[in-house]
């Protein structure tokens, strides 16, 4: 189901749909900013593979919006549907390869940032595929205006065997997506329609190619990175060995912070430790922007 036929009782109350204009065709996003001040800063929420923009306006329990507490917080932010998903997804009816889709990404916030107030700039916040494109994009900041990425559900060595990336219904590939039905609060998987979506083949190419592209991107990040990993984390490598080799190849960076959430799966943006993760996900902003100020 794309974002053009969903109801609005699907979003929290004040998001609205917006199209950003790019070179190949429109990029849909759902967008909630503050009430009654101008943005400190814009939050740019970055979907995960075979999800959509939905995913960061989860709607099961009042506590798991990151848009929703985002605002409240006095920061925009605008989760994006990646090339492929949302409104336009028939736009690109393979999706796009990494490179190609950061383009895509670095066309659309060029469009929001001339008419959208953002503040102090713009921070990356990205789960899993997502993940992957904030970095890619991030390691060609010419505009000089992202503060920072924070970065949950991804890492540069799987856990798994190439050939399980691929297979949507191979075995294992629910719990190691979800983690356990407990850690999310009820109704999650009844709602879970407003953002579920195939995932496009090019991501299928370059989800396999991760660990040699994430080894020619990481040198070349200039901002401060979060890494967060869940408890029931099943997808990567999160063992100390490999975060210690990880946090090395991002050598250019001025901070690198590795973070565990308890009590959560790999959509931790969906779960019962929604809240936790944002709330600490927007901590690390504050220290960007005071990095920024400094």
């Amino acid at each position: 189901m794309t974002t053009s036929v969903m109801k609005e009782s699907t979003l929290s109350r004040g998001v609205r749909r917006i199209s950003l204009e790019t070179e190949e065709a429109p990029v849909s996003g759902l967008l909630l900013e503050p009430e009654d001040a101008p943005a400190r800063a814009a939050v740019i929420a970055v979907h995960g593979g075979g999800v959509n923009a939905h995913y960061f306006d989860g709607q099961a329990h009042p506590q798991v919006s990151l848009l929703a507490l985002g605002a409240r917080l006095g920061f925009s932010v605008l989760a994006v549907d990646r090339p492929g998903y949302g409104r336009y997804a028939d736009r690109f009816p393979l999706g796009q390869r990494l490179v190609d889709q950061a383009a895509t990404l670095r066309e659309a916030l060029h469009d929001f940032r001339t008419r959208h107030d953002t503040g102090a700039g713009m921070f990356l916040l990205a789960h899993s595929y997502g993940g992957k494109l904030a970095l890619t994009t991030a390691a060609d900041d010419t505009a000089g205006d992202l503060l920072g990425l924070d970065i949950s559900g991804m890492g540069h060595r799987y856990a798994v065997h190439p050939d399980q990336l691929a297979d949507p219904h191979g075995k294992g590939r629910w719990e190691r997506t979800w983690g356990g039905l407990g850690l999310y609060p009820p109704g999650t998987f009844q709602l879970s329609s407003t953002m579920v979506s195939p995932m496009p083949r090019n991501e299928l190419t370059d989800a396999a190619a991760w660990p040699r592209l994430f080894d020619g991107v990481a040198g070349q990040i200039r901002i401060p990175v979060r890494l967060t990993f869940a408890e029931h984390e099943h997808w990567w490598r999160h063992d100390d060995q490999s975060l210690a080799d990880l946090v090395s190849r991002l050598s250019g960076a001025p901070r690198v912070v590795v973070d565990r959430q308890p009590n959560a799966g790999h959509n931790i943006s969906l779960g019962w430790a929604a809240r936790s993760y944002h709330l600490r996900s927007i901590a690390f902003l504050e220290d960007c922007l005071a990095q920024r100020e400094g």
